[in-house]
């Protein structure tokens, strides 16, 4: 069923995913509020790239989860939320636990604190495939345990609890959606796929990658876009967790090999010099059933199999390719 047009808040919407989920809503008519964190540099993220005719139907405004009186003004006659405001940068996390606690789950319980008083239609809630840790058994359904390996995850874990808690006690109609390792153009340097290119594009031989046996499952950002507006469009999404992912598992090497192939270069690869994740954190296997997705939302990737993974890395390293847009990645990946 298509998402009838609404008004809707978009938070992270100067990031990643978040920009181009935006750019979508705006494009199929919606009223688009999108929260910006604050910059003193007027910056608004990836949203400053979108074509001019977005940009102008677009109302941005700046604020931060962890305060509630902007989200609560954000979040004036909205009808439609999609949460996608968080620290995401897994190796942070271990350094500094408390500013993704009070982001990810504080700023959580900010977004739905103030959705209720609004009478929200719709909450869509962003989780992650990193809440279950290596999987015990794959693929990997809705009813897997959940094991955080990380401080990013624990707190992964506590928005998604306060969203269904908010669900079953006071009725919110929330969907928690969990894609698995998106990836696509504008994504930063702290992720695989990106970091590959950019090291091949600038000239490297040698690729840092850390550990090449992991093994992941990778969804193109814009069939996450489409399963974001399926989650707000059905109705037997509500109360639900649902994946995102193609079900199809690639290796960190294997994930190189192609990259490789599609920038026409080959490099070695070695491990970085120092470990992003202590040992003992480190996630072997992710790779998702998306059953569900089908089975409520009608969503399945249009980027799936190795034969998507390699037409979408191909539209990626065309986007990378562009000299615009490599200039706007550090030249050293400890820059990051």
């Amino acid at each position: 069923m298509p998402l009838e047009r609404s008004r809707m808040l978009v938070t992270g919407a100067d990031g990643f995913i978040g920009s181009h989920l935006v750019e979508r809503l705006v494009r199929d008519g919606h009223r688009v509020r999108a929260l910006a964190c604050y910059s003193a540099f007027d910056s608004r993220g990836w949203l400053d790239t979108a074509a001019p005719e977005v940009r102008e139907a677009l109302e941005v405004v700046p604020g931060d989860v962890r305060d509630f009186h902007s989200i609560r003004d954000a979040l004036r006659d909205r009808e439609v939320v999609f949460h996608l405001a968080a620290l995401i940068a897994v190796p942070y996390s271990y350094r500094a636990p408390r500013s993704y606690l009070e982001t990810n789950a504080i700023g959580t319980l900010h977004l739905l604190e103030a959705a209720r008083e609004a009478g929200v239609r719709r909450f869509v809630h962003t989780s992650t495939s990193e809440v279950y840790g290596t999987a015990h058994y794959a693929p990997i359904d809705e009813a897997h345990p959940i094991a955080a390996r990380s401080p990013y995850a624990a707190s992964k874990i506590a928005a998604d609890q306060l969203a269904f808690a908010f669900h079953h006690t006071f009725g919110l109609p929330v969907c928690v959606l969990r894609p698995f390792n998106t990836y696509g153009p504008r994504q930063s340097l702290r992720a695989l796929v990106p970091s590959i290119i950019v090291q091949l594009l600038r000239g490297r031989d040698e690729l840092e990658l850390g550990n090449l046996e992991p093994t992941r499952d990778f969804s193109f950002v814009s069939d996450v876009v489409d399963g974001f507006l399926a989650a707000a469009a059905a109705e037997g999404a509500v109360g639900e967790v649902i994946h995102l992912g193609s079900g199809f598992e690639l290796s960190v090497r294997r994930v190189a090999e192609i990259v490789c192939d599609a920038v026409g270069r080959s490099a070695r690869l070695v491990g970085a010099a120092e470990r992003t994740r202590p040992e003992a954190g480190e996630v072997k296997r992710l790779v998702a059933s998306a059953d569900k997705a089908r089975r409520l939302l009608d969503w399945s990737p249009r980027y799936g199999g190795e034969d998507g993974f390699r037409r979408g890395i191909a539209r990626t390293v065309a986007w990378f390719s562009r000299p615009e847009n490599l200039a706007r990645y550090p030249d050293r990946l400890d820059a990051l």
